[in-house]
This record gives structure tokens, sequence and C-alpha cells, in this order.
């Protein structure tokens, strides 16, 4: 194999999320100063995706779910830039940068941990009307629009233009999307205290999930008693129902239902990142056939990529892009699309990179799934935790503050951990902030008018 860095093997990771991030940290402290890392994404930090409810909740600042990748990661080179060409035959990877400068990188190993993107579907006016819920960005602008929102509905005098308002559609029932619409729920219930020309009979929360239940991945009980909580607090939940059209901002589901809308939230499904599938873009192997598992990269129990003629000694794949076999789960069964387990294979491709490297055999990947937690608003949460061989359910505070401190412990560096404690402190004493700034969008606005004005005298 050769060395492209002075005589070290360069190591390239595509993708600065749970796998990157991880991969990169632990190589450093395996091999020290013994390899280069480079590590490819758009943007130059990691977001910590389980907090963005959060986020989008005013209960978490923006700042303080992500880690800027050249502050966690010294010593390797970042990138900021999309990938836009996998060459394994050749060993090279060409990156477009910001710039629209295309660079051309060669490795020694390639790690792929690109994620992936929000499944769209063809529907009239889904692309141009909704937001997803995938990047901080689009957390913090959800949280803005539903709060700039209440301050507008409060205004006006026009009972259409204020239902309009005040009604919010999230598509999309698993944890992602039901944690959503609980925090976003939680949060404007919280600010109505403020409002005292607004009453919760005038705010509207839909859900709308194709499936027969929310939360597939809890127990029958547990979905239960989630629906029965969501429903309590008022919001409409409509199961085995499709979102129609979203044309102009007026929804149309399949149960016959139409409204309008001032927010529509798109939380129904992911597929890996488009970059592998397409045969123009990557000549890595991907799963084909219909499922969950399709655009995936296939990927052995040992985190290499499985090529048609065997496995690619010296790309790896991990994460919400890979076809990850679960040998904690039984024969035939992947790991799960989450950070657990993007976080724990990240530490298996560092290990059996440095394995490669020093000559010794990998080892393969097993982890027996810890349980899952989600928060549905302040002091409220669900979850399923595996303790030995036994399934324990938990729900309410318990859930909610379990929830809580898993994931202060599994959000990178200590100044972060730190930053989020505090901000849930300050909301404990002060309660959460209650101001949308959806002019962020256009910070030039207000100069730009200014400029104008000046031109008309």
């Amino acid at each position: 194999m050769t060395n492209t860095f002075g005589g070290k093997p360069h190591v390239l990771i595509l993708g600065g999320g749970s796998v990157g991030l991880t991969t990169a940290s632990e190589l450093r402290k395996t091999l020290g100063s013994e390899v280069a890392i480079t590590v490819v994404d758009p943007r130059p930090y990691m977001t910590y995706a389980p907090f963005l409810p959060e986020v989008g909740a005013g209960s978490i600042d923006p700042r303080d779910v992500l880690a800027p990748l050249r502050k966690v990661l010294p010593g390797s080179k970042i990138v900021t830039g999309s990938v836009s060409a996998i060459r394994s035959a050749e060993n090279t990877v060409e990156v477009l940068t910001e710039e629209d400068e295309t660079l051309e990188i060669a490795y020694d190993y390639l790690v792929v941990g690109l994620g992936a993107v929000p499944r769209l579907l063809p529907i009239p006016g889904l692309a141009e009307n909704a937001i997803g819920f995938k990047q901080v960005e689009e957390a913090t602008a959800v949280r803005d629009r539903i709060l700039a929102n209440l301050a507008e509905a409060a205004t006006t005098k026009d009972p259409a233009v204020r239902k309009r308002l005040l009604t919010f559609t999230f598509i999309g029932g698993g944890f992602a999307g039901g944690e959503a619409v609980s925090e976003a729920e939680d949060m404007v219930r919280d600010a109505l205290r403020y409002y005292p020309d607004l009453h919760s009979s005038d705010i509207r929360f839909v859900l709308v999930d194709a499936a027969p239940f929310v939360f597939p991945e809890l127990t029958e009980d547990q979905r239960a008693y989630v629906l029965n909580q969501l429903r309590e607090r008022g919001i409409e939940v409509k199961l085995e129902t499709f979102l129609n059209s979203a044309e102009n901002g007026v929804i149309k589901t399949s149960d016959g239902d139409e409204f309008e809308t001032d927010l529509l939230v798109w939380n129904a499904g992911v597929r890996p990142n488009p970059v592998l599938a397409d045969e123009e873009t990557s000549d890595l192997p991907v799963v084909t056939e219909r499922g969950p598992l399709m655009g995936k990269l296939e990927a052995l129990a040992d985190l290499r990529v499985n090529g048609a003629d065997g496995p690619l000694e010296n790309v790896f794949a991990a994460g919400d892009c890979a076809a990850v076999p679960d040998l904690a789960s039984g024969e035939g069964k992947f790991c799960p699309p989450n950070a657990q387990h993007a976080v724990r294979q990240g530490k298996r491709v560092a290990d059996n990179i440095t394995r490669s490297v020093q000559g010794r055999p990998l080892v393969d990947y097993y982890h027996k799934n810890l349980g899952v937690m989600a928060t549905l608003g302040m002091y409220k949460g669900v979850g399923r935790l595996n303790v030995g061989d036994k399934e324990l359910d938990i729900r309410g505070l318990p859930a909610w503050a379990m929830a809580r401190a898993y994931h202060v412990y599994a959000m990178p560096t200590v100044g972060r951990k730190a930053s989020v404690l505090a901000g849930w402190v300050s909301n404990l004493i002060s309660r959460r902030d209650i101001i949308g700034i959806p002019q962020a969008e256009t910070p030039r606005a207000a100069f730009e008018y200014a400029a104008n004005a000046g031109k008309k005298k």
C-alpha cells in the first residue's frame, strides 16, 4: 500500500458526524503522529442530532449541540466541502469546496461516514414548502418560526390568518418526528403564559404518519402510552394517513382533511447520501434491493466494505450510510441507524485501521443495543432499557431524566457538556426564551431597507 504523507499512512474520512469525529479522535489516540488524518464535511462542525428536538423547543442553545471539528480534532486536516466522486479503484476522492474548487485527495485508508439525507417523495408542494429536521439550522428555523408566529398571531385581527399562523404540521411519527412535535408543543404551551390574547384552543399541532403507530422502536404498550400522551396534550395524530399535497401552504391528507399551515416539518424517513448510489460519482457497491437498506454500502462485520470480488481491504463504512450486520441480534439483522451504534462503530473502525497498519487481525463489530430513549417535553419521556436478558419500559420523569443524562454523557467535549447543563439550569430559573428571530434568515433586510429609503430622498 502506498503511503501518501511522508511515509505516514493517510486516513481519509468522509463525513464529520458521529462516525467521522469518533474515528478520527480514536485514531489519534492509538497511532498518534504516526498517521495523517483528513476529515471532509460540508460543515466545519459535528452536530449532535439527538439534541435537535430540544434546540427546536428552545431548551438548548443551537451552538451548544455543535462540536467544532478543528477544535475537537487537533492535528487533523479539516476540508470543508462536499464529496463529488469516490474512486476506490484509484484510491482517490474528489471534493467540491465552497469556492467551487475541485480537490483530488489520495488516501491509504478510506472511511465512509456520509450519513443520510431526507427521503423526499414526489408530493406536490413538498419540496417548495417543507423544512427538514436533520441539521441545527433547520431546528433553529423551526423554533424561530413557531415563536414568531405566536407574536404575529397575537396582533392580527384576521381570524383566518391567525388560524394559519397557529397551525403547525409535522410529517413522520418515528423518534425524530415524534420528539420534534412533542418538544415544540411543550414550548408553545409554556410560552402561552406570556400571550393573554391567545388560548391553547387556538393552537393546532398535527402529526401525520403512514404507519399504524408512532415510535416503532418501542413496545406496543409504550406506543399506546405515547399516542395517548400526545392526544391528551391536544396534538392531532393522524395514523395510516398520507400527505397528498402541500401546495401554497394548503395541506391535503389521504383522510380527506384540508387545512392551511404556516409550518410543515418533514421527518418521514431518510436515505443514504445520494453520492453513493450514483455510479457516475462512486464506484463503491451499494445494496440495490428495495427496502430499508437500499442505497447503503454493504459492510462486513469488521466494517470493511464488501466489494463484488471480496472485501475492499482499505475501505471502511459505518453509520447511517452503511448496512452493518448486527451480530448481537442474530443472523440477517442489521444495526439501526442511531448515534449509539454510530459512535461505537467509529471506535471499531479506528481500532481495525490501527490493526491493519500494525499487521494484526481485524475484529468484528459487536454491540448489544442498550435500549432507546426519547424526551416528550419538559419532565416527560419514554424509553426501553436492555438490562441483561430483560427489557425494562420506563415512562415520565425517570425516562426524561435518563435520556438527558445519557445524551450529556455522549455529547462531545467537556465544554459543550457544561454549556448544555448550564442552559438547562438557566431555563429552570428563568424559563425558556420566547423570542423568535426569523429575520436571521435575511440579516441584510434592515440594512437594505435603510439604503433604499436613502435613495428616495
